[in-house]
């Protein structure tokens, strides 16, 4: 539904604004101009978007303040000017008396007066992008007092010119001009929309996106370009297609009134579970501001032939999206969990692991932080022959602007020593840039390099212990970051006599058996010293690096497995694999090099 008020908000706040212009130009003229004018500026709007919240919010927080400031000025006039009597209309009482007058259709007329209240669902979204503090700030002391004056305002104007048809339908625009504001109005649920699908990819309910953040200091704040682009296609569709407020009000009027019900009825969760509060409090809360929100919802429900429609069709399609990929995204993560190979699966086979191993170091990616991916045991069966070197690389996005360079590896053996397999799981902020693969690989392997150093003089690092659990696992920096420890150089065939620093101990591997364009060494520290196991290993590793290194990546293709109902198959085999197929890779696919890349297909039968 939030989608779904991310696409009907801007539509009815531009083109309700665009309406006022009828009051400068004749009727015939005005058909013919608000429809193009509306769409001209939904396009600038979204076209916006790609200079994040904090950019645009510098554009337009001095037309919102501006905007705010006139209407309750305005209405301050409107209200000495045409009835100053008229604040008694905050006491509930003429609520009631109302009601009592009208009685059914002042139940319904509740669906059509909606729109005073849309955008304050869009705060809850907006807290990934401004603080608490400052919304409640700007909301209790500027923006309530505002719009409390001007509907006030426009009531006493309305109260002495109710009779004229013409001042009763366009009231607002005899005394402010709105397309700008309009357009502000729009920003907030555009970035609240932005911030749901981001939660949403992350919770693995929506296919993936790719997610721009805009700000270093702020982690909410964020750019969709495929949702911005979808937005904008889906609002101008809405915009044309409806070209009337009264159809759009009630379609944005019954998605604002659900959001806001199903926020009350989350809230009470938040009260219980996370405040640790009262169940009789809760219970409270949403008998209080559930029965006003269920007076309006049901009331929005009978304007459903006349575009409340529209919301309920928006809202049912994203949620087969996202129920179908969720979906097919939990069975995949079962299927990988269940068929992870074990620790003793590999102990079994020897250091050699039953196939050949050819010289080079193989880097298997993997979702997985702990076990041996299926992808693994099924090459080896198929094709028995595997790299000298394995590392299983995991690439981890956390919730800070920037990791440091002395924390962005975790590495870990699997298994003993000998067996060279090691898991490497390198730890990225949102706003990290990631290198290239050549700068990548040297910090790796230089990487590598100083986890074995480390193990090797750290006394008992090395037991029992880690042939039983390997998830045992040590920070270690990029080469920048421990200039103490551990150095890799790589240097052309013909500039290999270059000698090192005198203080230095160097670890050369031994003459290839052909020509190599590079020469790899280590350069580690002459204190403390490393045992021999750790010299060879540090050998390996270099002749290994000296060979190339392949990039092997998992492409797992979802089926329904045989015996699964016929609904089971249509959501796994066409509406998972279609959304599959054309969402985002992962950040890390999309930039290793392309000649050295190995892709292992795979089929799930879930």
């Amino acid at each position: 539904m939030v989608i779904g008020d991310g696409i009907l908000t801007p539509a009815i706040s531009v083109f309700s604004a665009v309406s006022g212009l009828e009051l400068s130009m004749s009727k015939e003229h005005h058909k013919y101009v608000e429809v193009p004018v509306a769409c001209i500026i939904l396009i600038g709007l979204f076209a916006l978007q790609h200079y994040g919240t904090h950019r645009v919010g510098f554009l337009f927080a001095p037309v919102v303040l501006v905007w705010l400031l006139c209407i309750s000025a305005i209405g301050l006039y409107n209200i000495t000017h045409w009835n100053p009597h008229v604040y008694q209309a905050l006491s509930p009482y003429y609520m009631y008396k109302f009601f009592r007058k009208t009685q059914r259709g002042g139940w319904m007329s509740l669906g059509g007066i909606l729109l005073c209240i849309t955008g304050s669902e869009a705060m809850f979204a907006d807290l990934g992008h401004f603080s608490q503090l400052s919304i409640k700030i700007a909301f209790t002391f500027l923006v309530y007092p505002s719009l409390i004056l001007a509907y006030m305002g426009q009531a006493a104007y309305l109260s002495q010119h109710h009779i004229i048809e013409s001042d009763y339908r366009i009231g607002f625009y005899v005394s402010v001009p709105a397309i700008l504001a309009a357009v502000v109005g729009s920003q907030a649920i555009i970035t609240g929309t932005f911030s749901i699908i981001k939660q949403c990819s992350s919770l693995g309910c929506f296919p993936r996106v790719k997610i721009i953040h805009t700000s270093s200091k702020i982690h909410g704040q964020i750019y969709i370009p495929e949702i911005n682009w979808l937005l904008m296609v889906l609002c101008l569709a809405v915009t044309v297609g409806f070209r009337d407020t009264r159809r759009m009000g009630n379609a944005s009027g019954l998605a604002v009134i659900t959001v806001m019900l199903v926020t009350t009825c989350l809230m009470s969760l938040v009260i219980v579970l996370c405040w640790q509060k009262s169940v009789f409090l809760a219970i409270g809360f949403v008998f209080f501001f559930g029965t006003i929100e269920a007076l309006y919802f049901t009331a929005s429900l009978t304007k459903f032939l006349e575009g409340a429609w529209v919301p309920i069709a928006l809202a049912f399609i994203f949620l087969i999206i996202m129920c179908v990929w969720h979906y097919g995204t939990l069975k995949k993560y079962e299927f990988d969990v269940q068929n992870k190979v074990s620790i003793n699966w590999l102990l079994s086979l020897g250091p050699s692991l039953g196939i050949v191993r050819v010289r080079g170091i193989g880097l298997v990616h993997t979702e997985l932080v702990s076990g041996i991916p299926a992808i693994f045991s099924h090459f080896v069966t198929n094709l028995p022959a595997f790299h000298q070197v394995l590392v299983f690389l995991c690439i981890k996005s956390v919730p800070v602007p920037h990791v440091k360079p002395e924390e962005r590896f975790l590495i870990g053996h699997i298994g003993p020593r000998e067996y060279r397999l090691y898991r490497c799981i390198v730890r990225y902020g949102y706003r990290d840039v990631h290198k290239d693969d050549m700068e990548f690989e040297k910090d790796l392997v230089c990487s590598i390099a100083e986890f074995i150093q480390s193990e090797s003089v750290a006394p008992g690092s090395v037991n029992e212990d880690l042939v039983k659990d390997d998830d045992k696992m040590t920070v270690v920096g990029t080469c920048s970051s421990h200039t103490e420890g551990v150095q890799m150089r790589e240097d052309d065939a013909d500039k290999i006599e270059a000698a090192g620093p005198s203080e230095l101990k160097e670890i050369w591997s031994p003459p290839p058996v052909i020509k190599l364009r590079k020469r790899v060494r280590f350069i580690v520290p002459k204190s403390p010293e490393i045992d021999t196991g750790a010299r060879e290993e540090l050998q390996e590793l270099m002749e290994a690096r000296e060979a190339g290194i392949a990039y092997i990546l998992g492409h797992s293709y979802v089926k329904a497995k045989q015996g699964s109902s016929l609904i089971k198959k249509l959501v796994i085999n066409y509406g998972y694999e279609f959304l599959r197929r054309n969402s985002r890779l992962s950040t890390y696919a999309l930039s290793v090099p392309h000649a050295s890349t190995l892709e292992v297909g795979m089929i799930y039968h879930v």
